[in-house]
């Protein structure tokens, strides 16, 4: 009985991971859309504001709502303050500085630090098993990204190094993610997190807005932003923090690797690009690794 729902609980945090992952893999051609109409921390402020009312939503109309300890709000307010204020404050920096292909092979360091953070962070083994699966899915995400359109250049350094920082800060985030999620419910935790993004997303989407303006919103635009909001943001953050909940951090960690796998899939389907043999095998070996860990 004890194994059933373990391997229940391990399917519903891959799932979860995997879901997540695929989401944002998918959200490129919709971000880039909304983007030419409203800055990048305006639009991260928009979203953060909607996935806390959404699920705050959620919590207010469920059934059971567990009280939430002024120690508990802090707890998660500041690991939203790591993945959403820091966190997406130097990937939005670092994408702006370097390259999208930079960006995708830099942040795909996320496992690793994954790895790195949760022995200290969460008492985790580093078996390995897990160094052998995170081993055979970053070739695989690497064979996906083909690493020969990365730009070495010395302008791109300060890009790069932001895009590293955060790879670095999301690792950190996900790994104490799994740390307040054994101390109260994930759903509150979940939305105080995006609570925690608010305070330096807002300060530049204010200072972005007068800097630059906005441009025309028409309801395809408002379909972007709901969609950002809601989707990306409300269901993905908490699909991710579910996966994280559930899962050791070095296995969930991996599911990471779908985001690149499902926007290539999403450019060949919508944009005619082309999938090579590279970008299949690379997509196997991501299976492999993933599988590799769950058997654990």
């Amino acid at each position: 009985m004890h194994s059933t729902l373990q391997k229940h609980h391990t399917l519903a945090g891959l799932f979860a991971g995997l879901a997540a992952a695929s989401i944002w893999g998918g959200m490129y051609v919709v971000s880039k859309i909304v983007l030419e109409v409203i800055p990048p921390f305006a639009l991260l402020s928009t979203r953060y504001i909607l996935g806390a009312l959404s699920l705050g939503m959620v919590i207010y109309f469920r059934k059971n709502k567990s009280p939430i300890s002024r120690e508990f709000f802090w707890k998660s307010f500041w690991v939203g303050f790591v993945g959403y204020g820091i966190s997406l404050g130097f990937q939005f920096v670092g994408t702006k500085l370097s390259t999208a292909s930079n960006g995708s092979l830099v942040t795909s360091a996320t496992p690793a630090f994954v790895l790195l953070f949760a022995p200290f962070l969460l008492g985790e083994r580093t078996t390995a098993r897990r160094i052998l699966a995170l081993a055979v899915s970053t070739l695989g995400v690497i064979a996906v990204i083909d690493p020969r359109n990365a730009e070495i250049s010395p302008t791109l350094f300060w890009g790069n190094m932001s895009l590293l920082s955060a790879a670095l800060t999301w690792a950190l985030y996900s790994v104490l993610v799994r740390k307040v999620s054994k101390s109260g419910d994930l759903l509150a935790s979940s939305t105080i997190m995006l609570l925690g993004g608010l305070p330096s997303s807002l300060l530049f989407g204010i200072f972005e807005i007068q800097k630059t303006g906005i441009g025309e919103i028409t309801i395809g635009i408002i379909g972007g932003i709901l969609f950002l909001g809601i989707i990306s943001t409300a269901i993905a953050m908490f699909l991710w923090n579910y996966a994280f909940a559930e899962l050791p951090a070095a296995v969930a960690s991996l599911t990471f690797f779908a985001q690149p796998v499902v926007g290539m899939l999403l450019g060949w389907f919508f944009l005619a690009e082309k999938i090579t043999p590279l970008f299949l095998a690379g997509g196997a070996l991501i299976g492999v690794g993933i599988l590799i860990a769950t058997r654990e």
